[in-house]
Parts: structure tokens; C-alpha cells; sequence
């Protein structure tokens, strides 16, 4: 069998479908935005309020399901800091134009989720856990 690449029946199997889908590849590329120049909104209390019933209903319901707390304290704190730096530049409105760093964005989540879900589920976080976090915020209290 021989490919004649010059006829019309060839150009409209092939190249048409080629090209259409380049013009639509460049008209996406266009409309790219560059994340470096994007300003972020800071998450307000709404927004972490949200984060943390998610976080903890996922803590929850793994441990329900069999499993480990610390595992699926890690999943749930690691959703939580991506969304608010994905979403919010890691900015949160209550501490200004300030980013915190990573590793007390996952802290602060942690204790958020963990907190949020002794309130849901008091039997699903391990007893030990449950009493560092009453003296934590017993301590804060003072």
C-alpha cells in the first residue's frame, strides 16, 4: 500500500487534527498564569475552620476504619498545609502579609485536626494524645 502524503484525504486524517489541536495548545499557553506574580488571599478563619473539620472527619474516620492514628494524623495535617499554601500562599489573614514556615504550618495543623477531633471523636485519638493536648491547652489558659 502505498501513502500518497500530499492528498487531501491524508491532510484531513492527519494534519488537520495536528494543527487544530497546536492552536489550541498555544491559546492555552497563553492564558497560563505565572504563579510567581499571583497574590494569594491569606485564609481567614472561615477557611481554617473548614480545613480543620475536614482534617479531623478524615482522622476520624481512618482510625474507624483501622488506621494507625499516626498515619492518618499525617495524611490529614499534610492535606491540610498543602491546601493552605496551594490555596492561600500559606499566608493566614490573622498573622498579616507574614508566610509562616512550613514546619510550624504542619504543627499548628496538627494540633488544629487533633483538637478538632477529640471534640468529634474523642475515642478514635489515643488516650496518651488526648491528655498532652488538655495540658497544652490547659497550659495556655494561664
Amino acid at each position: 500500500m502505498n501513502i500518497n502524503f500530499f492528498s487531501r484525504r491524508f491532510k484531513k486524517i492527519i494534519i488537520f487534527p495536528i494543527s487544530l489541536s497546536l492552536i489550541f495548545f498555544e491559546i492555552n499557553l497563553l492564558n497560563k498564569e505565572i504563579k510567581a506574580e499571583r497574590k494569594f488571599p491569606a485564609a481567614t478563619e472561615k477557611d481554617l475552620y473548614l480545613y480543620r473539620g475536614m482534617g479531623a472527619s478524615y482522622l476520624c474516620i481512618a482510625s474507624k476504619a483501622g488506621i494507625e492514628f499516626t498515619k492518618a494524623v499525617g495524611v490529614a495535617t499534610t492535606t491540610y498545609v498543602q491546601v493552605l499554601e496551594g490555596k492561600h500562599g500559606g499566608l493566614i489573614k490573622e498573622l498579616g502579609d507574614k508566610k509562616l514556615e512550613r514546619q510550624k504550618l504542619f504543627a499548628g495543623a496538627e494540633f488544629q485536626i487533633v483538637t478538632k477531633a477529640i471534640q468529634f471523636c474523642p475515642d478514635s485519638v489515643p488516650k496518651d494524645v488526648t491528655k498532652k493536648v488538655n495540658k497544652i491547652l490547659k497550659d495556655n489558659k494561664k
